[in-house]
This record gives structure tokens, sequence and C-alpha cells, in this order.
């Protein structure tokens, strides 16, 4: 199945939507107090970089118009560049590794379908996921690339869980892929990979359920003990969960459709409690009629959308009782943007929390005039998507806290930023995913940006995070045609990069690793004592 490449194109960013209205000026972030309401907040910006850094010149995210004419030459503070492979550019997600001999690896998703293609592209050399060697983080090398069928385009749903040293993806290509999953044990030597499985699910001849809607990939996520891999099947509008007991033998064990959790929108990302027993989903929405979805609620404080997250009891799948069945508990609309992307849960000092990233904004995916960016500013709502921290005391009703709003998602900066992303579409200023440091014990998150790069949040109080350093790398000069942000057209010689992965911490090397599309693998270095906090423990669990 493939979609009309708007809706294709929609599907990949997933943007959602919560309250709204932006800060402002430096002032507004300094003095931020509780007081200020979480529409109003503006996350505060680094207060000191370090020496030989290159702040933003202008505001805390942009890249302005005259950069990117110019030539970007990257902005950083408080993370330096300490190793990059660019490859032939990357796309949708990314994932690392450490192995029983003490090698780290990094595999990352490269376009690889007919489905996209750009005449401008140059050809592939290398195609599938790269096996990147990063032991010596300043000298990553690529050791050769997956190849099997997943492997080829695997869009958002590359991922690996540490608990069994398993690498998987399914058939993403945004949703027009097949119902494969393939898998590959990494446990003993992350350089190289050994195929398990590479079949299809969901069909009947894996020993498992046959769903009400063809089983499709997109996104993926492990429950952290690494025995059920669950699929977000965007195309097929339905989450999967796929049993990995004997993971060279996969099989579908439980299906939910978006039409069961009430929203007729899109699936996309998700992430699974720590005992398995609950899963967080999100359905895009809020796009308009032109993909297929409803209006998005800018002027109607009485309408709640179609775009926000689900928290699903997934205990019957974990005890894997037969005919396991998953079940909504809640549903939480988010109203200031569109096309959800994932939902994260961690805790902080014990107490359960989640982040909910949108990957557009609140009137939808950019349009080449930003007619879109316009009608939200004009409606009082952040034209650009963004994250959402919820306190998960209540899974019934769980309570926003926080918003992570740059000030180029402020409202009286609309007119300072519109001017940089004309003639652009999909994806200009916003987020896309975010990982924290432990999930466990988070006490920083970190979050890939379209246009504004990478940026790492102190979140040890989540209802006041603060931004403490950042990461926006300079304009490549020849993206490969790995590289969605080439595919889909939008690259443009001078312009910033589409940094759109998941990214990991490094605790003991005091590293965050993440690719971004146009310059491949990116191995930062935190400066200053930026991070490990000293309430800061190491993670034994990936990301997200």
């Amino acid at each position: 199945m493939q979609l009309p490449i708007q809706v294709a194109i929609a599907i990949s960013l997933g943007t959602l939507v919560l309250a709204g209205c932006g800060g402002g000026s430096d002032d507004t972030a300094a003095a931020a107090t509780p007081t200020v309401s979480v529409a109003d907040y503006i996350v505060p910006k680094v207060t000191s970089c370090s020496p030989g850094d290159t702040p933003e010149t202008a505001l805390q995210g942009q890249v302005p118009a005259a950069l990117r004419q110019a030539g970007f030459g990257g902005f950083n503070c408080n993370l330096k560049l300490v190793g990059q492979l660019q490859g032939e550019g990357a796309s949708w997600s990314a994932a690392t590794y450490t192995d029983k001999k003490g090698q780290t690896c990094f595999y990352h998703s490269t376009m690889g379908s007919p489905a996209f293609n750009n005449p401008a592209a140059p050809p592939r050399v290398n195609p599938g996921v790269p096996v990147i060697n990063i032991t010596n983080p300043a000298q990553p090398v690529r050791v050769s690339s997956l190849t099997s069928t997943s492997m080829i385009d695997p869009w958002e749903s590359l991922r690996v869980n540490v608990a069994r040293g398993i690498l998987a993806a399914d058939n993403g290509i945004n949703g027009g892929g097949g119902p494969e999953i393939d898998l590959y044990d990494i446990a003993s030597d992350c350089t190289s990979p050994q195929l398990l499985a590479s079949v299809p699910v969901g069909t009947g001849a894996d020993g498992g359920i046959v769903p009400a809607t063809t089983a499709l990939g997109h996104e993926g996520g492990f429950s952290p003990d690494g025995f059920t891999y669950y699929i977000g099947g965007s195309a097929a509008k339905a989450y999967y969960a796929v049993d990995l007991t004997v993971p060279a033998r996969p099989k579908m064990i439980s299906a939910i459709s978006m039409s069961d959790l009430g929203f007729g929108t899109y699936s996309h990302g998700l992430s699974v409690s720590q005992d398995g027993t609950r899963a967080y989903f999100v359905g895009g929405g809020n796009g308009g009629p032109a993909v297929g979805m409803g209006p998005p609620p800018l002027n109607n404080p009485n309408a709640t959308g179609d775009n926000g997250f689900f928290v699903i009891d997934t205990s019957e799948v974990q005890s894997r009782r037969p005919n396991a069945q998953m079940r909504r508990i809640s549903t939480v609309p988010v109203r200031d943007g569109s096309f959800a992307q994932h939902a994260l849960s961690f805790s902080v000092g014990g107490k359960p929390y989640l982040v909910e990233v949108d990957e557009a904004g609140s009137a939808g995916l950019q349009d080449p005039g930003a007619a879109g960016v316009k009608t939200a500013c004009n409606a009082g709502v952040t034209p650009f998507p963004l994250a959402h921290i919820y306190d998960m005391s209540s899974e019934a009703s769980p309570q926003l806290v926080s918003e992570l709003r740059l000030e180029t998602h402020a409202i009286e900066n609309c007119n300072k930023v519109i001017p940089d992303v004309l003639g652009l579409t999909t994806f200009t200023y916003g987020s896309h995913y975010c990982s924290v440091d432990n999930r466990e014990n988070a006490t920083a998150l970190a979050c890939s940006y379209f246009n504004s790069g990478v940026r790492v949040f102190d979140i040890r109080d989540p209802s006041k995070p603060k931004e403490i350093a950042y990461y926006n790398p300079a304009s490549a000069k020849s993206p490969g045609a790995g590289s969605g942000h080439l595919m889909f057209g939008q690259y443009r010689a001078g312009g910033p990069d589409w940094c759109s992965s998941r990214l990991d911490f490094d605790f003991d090397r005091h590293l965050l690793t993440t690719a971004c599309q146009d310059n491949g693998l990116l191995v930062m270095a935190f400066e200053n004592g930026t991070w490990p906090f000293p309430e800061s423990t190491k993670a034994t669990a990936s990301g997200n």
C-alpha cells in the first residue's frame, strides 16, 4: 500500500498540538517564575557557553534567512563535535549499542525506496542501514550495511533492545512497505550483526493472529525486556504487538486500530513502561482535510481535535494471555500541534512523567507560502511543533506541566522567523524526537529539531525545563541519496539540516550521539561540565 505523497509526507512527521501561545523575549525567559503559565513559558536559554563555541546570533533555535543565503556555518554551545561520518546521509531513526566486548556501534536508517526519488540525488553506493563502529568516537568507521528487506528503508522503526542485544526494524517506507520485520543479534559483536529473522508477521503464516487491517510498518519500539516489539503502522492506522520470545520466529499476538481508540487519524511512535504493562501510543491528527484529517482546533477552545496520545493497558500482551487484547485507559488530546510523532515515558525523582512530541505545527505541515504558519500565529498558537511534558501520576488524567517552547515558537516572533522558511515545505522549525538520559532517573532530555539542530534540556524540575546545550550542524555541501531532506526535495544549499533521529546519551564518556539527515552520524561531547549532573545515573536501557 502506497500513500499519496502529501499524506505520506505528513505521516513521516507527526505533529501534536497543545495549549500554546509564545512567551517572548530574553527577559521573559530569564524572569520565568511559577506564576508563568505553561502556554507562556519559553525555555530559558543557555546562560554560558564554553570558550571556542559558536553561539546563536538571533533567536533561540533560529537560523536567519541571511545566514542561509550566505551559507550556514553552524552553531554550538556546550556541545562540541568529536566525530562525524556523513556517508550517504541519514533519514528518520537511529540507535546505539555497546556489546559484550565493549565495542560501541551506531546504526541509522536511510532513504532507500523508489517511492521517494529525487532526480538531483547522486546514485546510492551502499544502500540500507550502515553499521558504524564508534568505539573510538573521534574516528567512526563504517563496517558494512544491512540490506535485508526492512533495513533498506526502515523509516522510523529502527530500534535496539539493550536487555537482549537485538536490533529490529519493520518495513517502513513511510507506511508504504509490507508486513516484514527484521531482527539481528548484536549482543556478541555489534560490528557484525547476525540475521535472526526477516519475515512477514500478521499473515497467519507466522503462527500468530491475522489483524483486521493488513500489517504495515512505519514506526516501532521494544518493551524494555525485549520480548515484544510494537509496530506503529501509519497507513494501516493500527498498532501491533509482535512476540519475540523466539527471535528467529517472531509472531503477531495482538492489534488495536485507531478507530478502536476513538481517533480516525494515523498511528505513529510509541514507548512501553518498564514492566511492560503500559504502552503510550500517539494519534497524529489535526492536519486538516487536505491530508484526510479533521481541522486544527485553532480558534475553537471547545474543540479537542484528533491529535494526541493514549495510555494503553498492555498487561495481557506482557503476560502472553491467549488472544491478548490491548485496551485504552485514557486519551489526551494535544491541541497546539499536529502529526504527533511519539510519546516517551520516564521518571524524575521517582515520579512518572511522559513527553509527547509533535512533528508538525498547530496548523499542519508547512506550505511554500507559510500560510499555515501565519494562520497559527494569527490564532495565537505556536506555529511550529514542540514537545509537551506531562505528570503521569494519574494515568487516567495526565496533567500538562510544561512545553519545550523555544523563541522560534513564540507568537510575537512570528514576523522574525517567517522569512527564514518561505519557499520550504513539510518541516522547517520544530521538534521530531526526544530522548532522556535515563528513563528510570531522568535528569536531561535531548531533542532533535528540523532546522534548529540538537538541543539538550535540564529536566530535573520537569515543570521548568532549562536549555543547557545545543549543536546545530553547518549546512552540508553535498548530501547523499540516503538523506530524507534531499530526497524530499527540501535541501537548500547553505540552509540548515533536518536533525530528526532519536538520540543516545553516553554517561561514561559524556557524549551524545545522533544522526542528522545531510550530515549523517554526529558524536558530540558535553563541555563545561554541562552533563551529567550530580543527580544523574547511568542508564541500563536505551533512551526509547
